[in-house]
């Protein structure tokens, strides 16, 4: 028998609306001043993280890694590697290509992501090639950007993966993703349920199975590296990088904090951090780990987020935005 549609689908059907192609240069009038500002904004980044099927969270944008500087700079929310951006708003051309490069040379491990507005059958090859030749601790996707709207609707970005490394289909199909440590899933999902119970005014970090967390303590991207390490029995609440900066306020810091918090870090820039015994195994004993380790986040807060007001050692590329 037949279907014969009501009067009312005949109807929604004829008044579908019609995908229009919209010039890049519309929305973002420049890289460095429009897309990569509003790339770097929370949810622009996660839609660029479920393309690539990577959890991404930013760190900076216009940062030096080393002797490399990326348009932004993430994180692998998964692991803590760097994940690195370049950005153009026209076609690919070789002196990225050649930035690509040395990134891909000169780091040990790291995921680079490229983005153009369209590619040449060239640098896409030349992606594969990488990928190819570079091994497992070097990744590289290059994405295509478009924007798209109906009638007139507010324009939809969309980005399409042309290269990607040899395993990342095979790794999509596994993904949700695979859950190498269910432990310690368990043990971060507990975290997060007790930090909302305990400092709701916090931003709570996304759980994962790896073997610390990332989270925001300030309003512009402060960050306190909050981590259990299970071959060293312990854990911390660190703030690295800044420690060069707060050396003046040292002996108020530590008296503030009841210990000596300043630790050495990367090129004698001290991390600031408190750390205790803590066996990750004792189930039994994690409600009274979350319970310190929320202490000392809001310690850090407290203490050392002014300091760093005061300083104007801001962030506005990972500024929370305002409620």
């Amino acid at each position: 028998m037949a279907f014969t549609g009501s009067a009312e689908t005949t109807e929604m059907t004829t008044n579908m609306g019609r995908l229009e192609r919209v010039d890049l240069r519309e929305a973002w009038a420049s890289e460095a001043a429009g897309f990569t500002p509003w790339l770097a904004r929370p949810e622009n980044i996660a839609l660029l993280g479920d393309s690539i099927g990577i959890g991404l969270e930013v760190e900076s944008q216009e940062t030096c890694v080393g002797a490399f500087r990326a348009d932004i700079l993430c994180k692998d929310t998964a692991n803590g590697s760097f994940v690195l951006i370049e950005n153009q708003l026209e076609r690919t051309d070789h002196g990225h290509l050649g930035q690509l490069i040395t990134y891909a040379a000169g780091l040990e491990a790291v995921t680079i992501v490229w983005i153009a507005q369209r590619f040449t059958e060239e640098h896409r090859a030349a992606l594969d090639w990488l990928n190819e030749v570079t091994g497992q601790e070097i990744r590289l996707f290059g994405l295509e950007v478009e924007l798209w709207r109906i009638a007139d609707s507010p324009v939809a970005p969309k980005f399409n993966v042309v290269s990607s490394p040899n395993d990342w289909t095979k790794t999509l199909k596994r993904n949700d993703r695979t859950i190498r440590h269910p432990e310690r899933l368990e043990y971060w999902t507990a975290f997060r349920d007790r930090l909302l119970e305990l400092a709701p005014d916090l931003k709570p970090p996304k759980a994962t199975d790896a073997a610390s967390l990332d989270m925001a303590i300030g309003r512009r991207g402060i960050r306190a590296k909050v981590g259990i390490y299970v071959d060293e029995g312990r854990m911390f609440v660190r703030l690295p990088d800044l420690g060069k900066a707060l050396l003046p306020w040292r002996d108020e810091i530590e008296t503030a904090m009841g210990m000596t918090t300043f630790a050495p870090g990367k090129l004698g820039n001290p991390n600031i951090e408190v750390s205790r015994e803590a066996e990750f195994s004792d189930r039994e004993s994690w409600e009274n780990q979350h319970v310190w380790l929320i202490e000392e986040v809001l310690r850090f807060r407290d203490v050392l987020v002014p300091k760093i007001e005061e300083l104007g050692l801001l962030d506005d590329a990972t500024e929370e935005p305002s409620s």
